[in-house]
């Protein structure tokens, strides 16, 4: 259980970043997997008044505010034509319509957490995060980063020409998922993203140029072995080390045929 000692809502992000400052303080989005944890809050900073709820498009990038939803990104047309409902998959399995109608982007991307669906589809794209005080960074490097006081303001995906696919596996619907995988391909440079392994996601791109000129099975099942033998892999209650190397491939093949049209 969580206790909160006091609960501002912050009204510019410079306020909240003073706030957050201190210790045993903490920005709050849905609350929903901070009420899960154990500990006291002296300071929840709630950032709702400031605007940060909305997808914005321009000719060149969506800007997803931190306290967009996960039901909002599922159901933005524009984001999920975009990315051939990528998008949507990522999270259409995360518990139920009334958890993603809480769960924010924000808490999904700053948390970098093992499970991370959000996480691991963004990470195939050409993407950003916005933080207050550290500006804009691509998203891989975030990824990477300890967590500090700094406030995620907001995601950027960049309209660079992409095909992009996306999958999971889970033991049952809804649960907390087994592998998630992530592929794209962007300036003719193939990317996978791999999460739930069971740590954050990763991401692996074909530097060695195994797709760039030949598309066929067997250059496929060559960047999922690629792919596989580069991201570590361990076990938990829900699946071994080795059965999610063995879904990377899985994953990894499925996704690359769904962007390419192969059958």
């Amino acid at each position: 259980m969580v206790t909160i000692d006091n609960y501002v809502r912050a009204q510019s992000l410079e306020e909240a970043y003073e706030l957050n400052s201190a210790k045993n303080s903490r920005i709050i989005g849905g609350m929903l997997w901070i009420k899960l944890s154990n500990n006291k809050v002296k300071t929840a900073i709630d950032l709702s008044d400031l605007g940060l709820n909305k997808i914005e498009e321009d000719d060149e990038q969506f800007s997803i505010g931190s306290m967009v939803t996960l039901r909002d990104i599922e159901l933005n047309e524009s984001l999920n034509k975009y990315t051939n409902n990528s998008i949507k998959n990522s999270v259409k399995d995360i518990v139920g319509v009334q958890f993603r109608n809480m769960a924010t982007v924000g808490g999904s991307i700053w948390g970098r957490f093992g499970f991370s669906d959000v996480l691991t589809v963004f990470l195939a794209l050409d993407s950003y995060v916005e933080l207050y005080k550290g500006g804009i960074i691509p998203l891989s490097q975030f990824v990477t980063m300890k967590r500090d006081k700094d406030i995620l303001v907001r995601i950027i995906v960049k309209k660079t020409p992409i095909k992009v696919s996306y999958s999971s596996v889970r033991n049952q619907r809804t649960d907390f998922p087994v592998l998630t995988c992530a592929t794209s391909v962007i300036d003719g440079v193939y990317k996978a993203a791999v999460g739930a392994r069971p740590k954050k996601a990763m991401l692996i791109e074909d530097n060695s140029n195994i797709l760039a000129s030949d598309i066929s099975d067997k250059s496929i099942n060559d960047f999922a072995d690629y792919v596989s033998n580069n991201v570590p892999t361990a076990s938990n209650l829900r699946g071994s080390a080795e059965y999610r190397t063995h879904l990377i491939k899985v994953l990894v093949t499925r996704n690359i045929k769904n962007m390419e049209g192969i059958s």
